[in-house]
């Protein structure tokens, strides 16, 4: 601190000390971190706009957005995709919160616990592996109702669902929430100190009190962000190279994604679940990953990729008209065939003599009047 002193009487009963920062190195890379915002709540009169909720819902709509048009694109019908989400989503977000409730049980259930806030879903907590388990539940009853394999569902979908969970992350940014240990890189993100109404410290409904860190850690909702948008391009990529089906498109995103959450829940400092002193998705991870990379080689022998429009009975005009011409054809040149053969002499026969040409044939005298 340096004290500024003026030698003006005049104003020396006005003098006082002010404080002056300075710039080093070490500032200047502290400047260079990713700063939180400062709430994650914005109340619109009664009601709660919560960033959380809304990165949720844009990466439903992104999935299914995205799906439809690669529905489209492999002549499937219109609408097909949305039709079948209707199931898929309810059911996914059940799923994914029943799997976060029961593998952190101890946040909710307890001594000073409340298990109402279990129900609170827009606070959140949503556990990626019961929202696909339950999900491919409600997908399997949708693909039932509209009559189409599972399978070339969750291939057209795949790129979909992981690009959606990148734009979830996002909300975990807003929450202030599942982040990394302290690091000194130029990409820290800085936690702030977030007070709500009653004056307690709050990240998911209260307010930055100020812009200055509490610390400085690694942006792991970042690195997820990143990776998963990687997988997606991946996948995108494989299936249009190897033209993948039977569901090895989505085994590809079931093995991407696990293999960067592994390192990624390495990272995170958040309260968990441990199994033989490591969290308790790093080993779902692990076992997800080998049974994506199983799936994915075994289903190889199911042979080329479906044909989704004529599964759905898409089959263009044109192609059913040349199919028909074709069958018709087919068709008479197997009568022509059978007529030669009926016309041939049977063992044994003699073959008639053949009848004299018509011209052959002596001239009818014409009669004539008289």
């Amino acid at each position: 601190m340096i004290e500024i002193v003026s030698r003006d009487p005049m104003c020396a009963a006005r003098t006082s000390p002010v404080t002056v920062t300075r710039v080093t190195v070490a500032s200047s890379v502290f400047l260079a971190n990713i700063p939180s915002p400062d709430r994650g709540v914005w109340e619109l009169g009664p009601i709660p706009l919560r960033a959380y909720a809304l990165c949720i819902i844009a990466g439903i709509i992104v999935a299914i957005w995205w799906g439809e048009r690669r529905w489209a694109a492999r002549g499937g019908t219109p609408g097909t995709v949305i039709d079948i989400s209707v199931f898929a989503v309810p059911f996914g977000l059940v799923g994914g919160r029943l799997y976060h409730v029961i593998t952190d049980h101890q946040r909710y259930f307890g001594e000073g616990r409340n298990p109402i806030d279990a129900l609170r879903i827009w606070d959140g907590g949503l556990g990626i592996w019961g929202a696909i388990a339950l999900g491919a539940v409600g997908a399997w009853i949708g693909c039932r109702v509209k009559k189409v394999p599972l399978p070339v569902f969750a291939d057209v979908i795949a790129p979909g669902i992981v690009a959606a969970q990148a734009i979830g992350r996002l909300g975990n940014y807003f929450n202030q929430e599942l982040y990394g240990g302290p690091t000194d890189l130029p990409w820290g993100l800085e936690i702030y100190r977030r007070i709500n109404e009653a004056g307690a410290e709050d990240n998911l409904n209260g307010v930055a009190v100020n812009h200055i860190p509490i610390e400085v850690v690694h942006p792991t909702f970042l690195y997820e962000l990143l990776w998963n948008l990687a997988v997606a391009a991946l996948i995108v990529w494989a299936d249009r190279r190897f033209r993948l089906g039977h569901g090895r498109a989505f085994a590809v995103y079931v093995a991407g994604y696990t293999l960067g959450r592994t390192w990624i829940e390495m990272m995170r400092t958040d309260e968990a679940t441990h199994v033989a002193g490591v969290r308790i998705n790093v080993w779902v991870s692990i076992l997800v990953f080998l049974g994506a990379i199983a799936y994915l080689v075994l289903a190889k022998k199911r042979g080329p990729r479906e044909d989704l429009a004529a599964i759905q009975g898409n089959v263009p005009p044109d192609a059913d008209t040349a199919t028909d011409t074709d069958s018709s054809a087919a068709a008479e040149d197997d009568a022509e065939d059978e007529d030669r053969d009926g016309d041939e002499p049977e063992d044994g026969e003699d073959e008639p003599e053949d009848e004299p040409a018509e011209a052959d044939k002596p001239a009818k005298a014409k009669e004539t009047m008289p």
